[in-house]
């Protein structure tokens, strides 16, 4: 009976012991790279969080985080503090990129590919939130596919939510899979709601980074829509030759390119300029200064 009763509660506490142990390596794995950023520009200043993604010195973090600074300070997972210059600023994916000296074999994270996620995965989000370091939190991705307005009116497409919890100083941080790797950057949690937290997916940060190690910027055009990651039928993406992912047209801005050129609300854009558009996130990598035609579907 006695015996019973200990393999009955073993057994209850397997599930609870794997997922912590996901969560904890999750954890080891991308701690040591997460950073607290310190903005000491305009009368108060502010702190957030970033990740180191070379050992060379690369930070990502959000561009609300650094604001209209040039230099922040950092400080690094051992208590070790410099200062960063911000090499890029993107407030239209509210990410930045800084450079700062490290010492040697600072630890690294590695981008990992957000269209992998699905709803229900579970995610870890690591940060500084109201300044206490290296906070560790876990959940699940509660939808994909959302839109968030930046500091300067534009949508931010293909936003990742989650129910990891997220509080000011987290963002800038980074939201992490069970295998270790950064599939969002941590960006936003409403404020009178409970369990809305919002991260810009990995793959968007993947192009933004690009964008600012080759041209110093990020070059768009814009074509003022709201778009949504959706996938397509498999029997109309064999038809069309098209990738089991596209994207829909949710909102058109009145005066902007989009109706223009013909884009209405409900379309379906499955390619542009020859490139299947596979995401949300594909379509604002394939966008840039010259405007480019679409193909869609009604």
């Amino acid at each position: 009976m006695v015996t019973d009763q200990l393999a009955d509660r073993r057994r209850s506490e397997l599930p609870l012991d794997a997922y912590s142990r996901v969560v904890a390596e999750a954890a080891d794995r991308v701690g040591p790279a997460e950073i607290q950023v310190e903005n000491r520009v305009g009368p108060r200043g502010g702190f957030g969080s970033g990740m180191i993604l070379a050992g060379d010195g690369l930070i990502l973090t959000n561009s609300h985080v650094v604001s209209a600074a040039r230099r922040v300070r950092i400080t690094l997972s051992d208590g070790t503090e410099a200062e960063a210059e911000v090499i890029g600023d993107d407030p239209d994916t509210d990410l930045a990129l800084l450079r700062a000296g490290l010492p040697p074999g600072t630890k690294a994270a590695s981008l990992g590919d957000s269209k992998s996620l699905r709803r229900g995965h579970l995610v870890v989000a690591i940060g500084n939130p109201l300044g206490f370091e290296s906070t560790v939190t876990a959940g699940v991705v509660s939808a994909l596919g959302r839109s968030l307005r930046g500091r300067n009116g534009r949508l931010i497409d293909d936003v990742i939510q989650t129910d990891a919890a997220v509080n000011p100083g987290s963002s800038g941080g980074p939201l992490v899979s069970p295998s270790g790797e950064v599939v969002g950057v941590n960006t936003a949690m409403v404020g009178r709601a409970q369990g809305l937290c919002f991260a810009v997916p990995s793959n968007t940060a993947r192009f933004v980074l690009a964008a600012f190690l080759h041209h110093g910027r990020v070059r768009r055009a814009h074509l003022g829509i709201v778009a949504q990651t959706i996938p397509l039928p498999r029997s109309l993406a064999v038809a069309i030759g098209a990738e089991p992912w596209a994207v829909r047209i949710g909102e058109v801005e009145l005066g902007g390119s989009a109706p223009a050129g013909g884009l209405r609300a409900g379309d379906v854009i499955v390619g542009l300029y020859g490139h299947a558009v596979g995401g949300a996130d594909v379509l604002i990598r394939l966008l840039d200064a010259e405007t480019w035609p679409l193909q869609r579907i009604r």
